[in-house]
């Protein structure tokens, strides 16, 4: 009678993992799509004046995808004169070495290490769903976690709430997903010293150079996994993970959609002028890039915003959506403005079961 019961239970698990790997593969437009790509009718006025992306650098209008190819890559190299981002051409092998491994549930996960620069090593979860199609190849995600110094332990599943089990949530629906850990905790005493040791490697570059060097690093190793589609990477980032989201998807085309959760798209919603992100010269007078730049940079790509409105810490809700109504310009050049959206729960700095249910959605939609 056990035999027979625990047979059936790991047959329920079987096909249980097919059924998402058939989501999978169907990427069926979200019903609630309509609800999240239009602002409401009153919304703040953004502290900082956002330049038109529609107008070029002579202060002519920009009507088609051509002339805004035009502006977009003007765009990354005042971006990049910024951040002065690490040299890709210098990035290391793409291999990693598998420290531990087990089963949780449907998922297989492998703590595992790779070089993020020639000589330093980086922690990271690999989260695998346990059951598959022979023959088929999975999309991929790479899931950056948030402030908290139990790093990627509460993203892989290994303590917290469910609610910061993200990872584990999306390998649980069929994704393969790799949660590296960010440069802040590693061999440092604080956020400051972390940012001190990079910049001493090199000069001049912010931090968020750092994070978007080691997200892009991160992709290098997904695309590396055997059993992933390197063709189909996503990526997903709560609060500080957010925030690497959007610089990812902005230079990296690899990146098919993403999920952007409570980062804090406006400059004033939360700390972008601390060191370890953008710094002081933020606020600068005559300062004038804004992160509206960077969410039509990721176009015609699918990304969602995903806001908490109020409540403790919250960094994003209807004030977030000038920053999105702009880019939305340059996503109906596309004729993709439903790929930019804004997914308002209300329900603070956190992400409630809606918003996971939603984050899967998107992702499963917008990589397919």
């Amino acid at each position: 009678m056990l035999t027979d019961l625990l047979t059936r239970r790991n047959l329920l698990k079987c096909i249980t993992g097919l059924f998402c790997e058939s989501l999978l593969l169907a990427g069926e437009v979200p019903t609630w799509l309509k609800s999240v790509t239009r602002s409401p009718d009153e919304v703040p006025e953004p502290k900082r004046k956002l330049l038109p992306l529609l107008i070029d650098a002579t202060g002519e209008q920009i009507n088609n995808v051509e002339q805004w190819e035009k502006r977009a890559a003007e765009l990354r190299f005042e971006w990049r004169q910024l951040l002065k981002p690490l040299n890709r051409d210098k990035r290391p092998a793409n291999e990693f070495e598998i420290i531990s491994r087990e089963t949780v549930g449907n998922v297989i996960r492998e703590k595992i290490t790779y070089l993020v620069e020639e000589g330093i090593r980086v922690p990271a979860y690999l989260l695998s769903p346990k059951y598959s199609q022979p023959g088929r190849k999975r999309p991929g995600i790479v899931a950056l976690h948030p402030t908290t110094s139990e790093t990627i332990e509460p993203i892989a599943g290994l303590s917290g709430p469910l609610d910061k089990q993200s990872g584990i949530h999306l390998a649980e629906a069929g994704f393969v997903v790799l949660c590296p850990e960010n440069f802040l905790w590693q061999n440092a005493t604080g956020y400051k010293q972390a940012v001190s040791k990079f910049q001493a490697r090199h000069p001049g570059s912010l931090g968020m150079s750092k994070m978007l060097w080691d997200a892009q690093r991160a992709v290098d190793i997904l695309q590396s996994v055997a059993g992933v589609n390197d063709d189909q990477i996503g990526t997903f980032g709560h609060s500080l993970g957010a925030k690497e989201v959007l610089y990812l998807m902005a230079f990296d085309e690899r990146i098919k959609a993403g999920v952007f959760s409570e980062g804090g798209i406006a400059f004033d919603s939360t700390n972008w002028d601390a060191p370890w992100y953008l710094g002081q010269g933020i606020n600068n007078p005559g300062f004038s890039l804004n992160h509206h730049q960077l969410l039509a940079l990721c176009a015609p790509r699918p990304l969602l915003l995903m806001g908490g409105e109020s409540g403790s810490g919250a960094a994003d809700g209807d004030r977030s959506w000038p920053y999105v109504s702009e880019a939305q310009n340059v996503y109906e050049l596309h004729r993709k403005k439903t790929s930019l959206a804004l997914f308002n729960h209300r329900q603070g700095h956190a992400i409630p079961l809606i918003a996971r249910e939603r984050m899967i959605d998107w992702l499963r939609w917008g990589i397919s």
